[in-house]
C-alpha cells in the first residue's frame, strides 16, 4: 500500500480538492481527509490498471509496478485495501461541524469510483481495444475513466468549503473540462514524451490498439482539443474571480506537462 500511495506522482486530485475548498470560501485544511482519501482511491485504481489482466504495465512513476514487486495477488489486495482505507479516512477523520458536508462528499467519491464512473470507464476502455470509435464514444470513456474522479475532487472540495450553487456549478464544469483535457494530454504524452521523464513506457496505447484522441483525430487536432477544454475550464471559473486563480494556473499547466 505504501509503495504505491507514497511513491511519487502529481497528487493532482488531492490538490484539486484542497484548492476547490479554498475557492468555495472554506479553510483548505478542512479538506485534507478528503484529499488523502481520493489519492488512496486513485492509487488503488492505478495498481489494478497495471495488472496483467488489465493494461499489463511494468513501470509506474519511474518504478516497477506494484505487481512486479510484490506479485499479482498482493497487488490486488493492496488495491482493495487502499479503496477501503480511503473510505475509512473519509468517515473517521471528519472535522468538527462538517459532518453533513463530508457525507455529501463521500457520496460524490463513491459515485465517481463506481460502475457509473471510473470502473465503468475502465470496462469501456478494455472493450474498445482494437475497435473504431467516434469522438462521442471516446469522450464518454474518458469522462468516466479519468474525468469522474477529477470532477469529484472539485465537487468534494466545494462541498466541504460550503460553496453556494453558483460556485458548485463553476467547479463542476471546471472539473469536467479539466478531466477531458488531462486525458487528451495523457494520450499525447504516450506518443511524444521521454519515457524517463514520464516515468513509464511510452507507445503502449498504440501497441494495445487503445482508443485514444491522437489515434482518432490526429496529433494536431488532439492538441487543439486539449487547449479548447482548458479554455472552457478557465472560463467556468469566472464567477470565482481571484478565488479561482490557483485552479486556473493549475489547469493551464496541464497543457505543458511532461509527465
Amino acid at each position: 500500500m505504501r509503495y504505491s500511495v507514497c511513491g511519487g506522482g502529481k497528487r493532482l486530485r488531492g490538490i484539486l480538492t484542497l484548492l476547490a475548498c479554498e475557492a468555495a470560501g472554506g479553510w483548505w485544511p478542512n479538506a485534507l481527509p478528503a484529499a488523502c482519501a481520493i489519492e488512496m482511491i486513485h492509487a488503488y485504481s492505478l495498481i489494478h490498471d497495471d495488472l496483467p489482466c488489465m493494461d499489463d504495465d511494468d513501470l509506474r512513476r519511474g518504478k516497477p509496478t506494484n505487481h512486479r514487486v510484490y506479485g499479482e495477488a498482493i497487488a490486488l489486495l493492496a488495491g482493495d485495501a487502499l479503496f477501503t482505507q480511503g473510505i475509512k479516512t473519509m468517515v473517521s477523520c471528519i472535522p468538527l461541524g462538517l459532518e453533513r458536508e463530508y457525507h455529501q462528499a463521500l457520496a460524490e467519491l463513491v459515485a465517481a469510483s463506481s460502475s457509473q464512473g471510473m470502473i465503468g470507464g475502465q470496462v469501456l476502455d478494455l472493450a474498445a481495444e482494437g475497435k473504431s470509435l467516434d469522438l462521442k464514444e471516446l469522450m464518454e470513456i474518458h469522462r468516466r475513466k479519468t474525468g469522474a474522479l477529477i470532477r469529484a475532487a472539485l465537487r468534494m472540495g466545494g462541498l466541504i468549503g460550503r460553496g453556494d450553487p453558483e460556485v458548485m456549478e463553476a467547479l463542476t464544469t471546471f472539473g469536467e473540462a479539466l478531466g477531458l483535457a488531462f486525458q487528451i494530454t495523457d494520450d499525447l504524452l504516450d506518443l511524444e514524451a521521454d519515457p524517463e521523464v514520464l516515468g513509464k513506457n511510452t507507445g503502449s496505447d498504440l501497441k494495445k490498439q487503445k482508443a485514444t484522441y491522437p489515434r482518432l483525430v490526429g496529433v494536431g487536432e488532439a492538441h487543439r482539443l486539449a487547449e479548447e477544454e482548458i479554455n472552457r475550464a478557465c472560463r467556468a471559473l469566472a464567477p470565482l474571480a481571484e478565488k479561482g486563480k490557483l485552479l486556473v494556473a493549475l489547469a493551464e499547466a496541464v497543457l505543458t506537462r511532461n509527465h
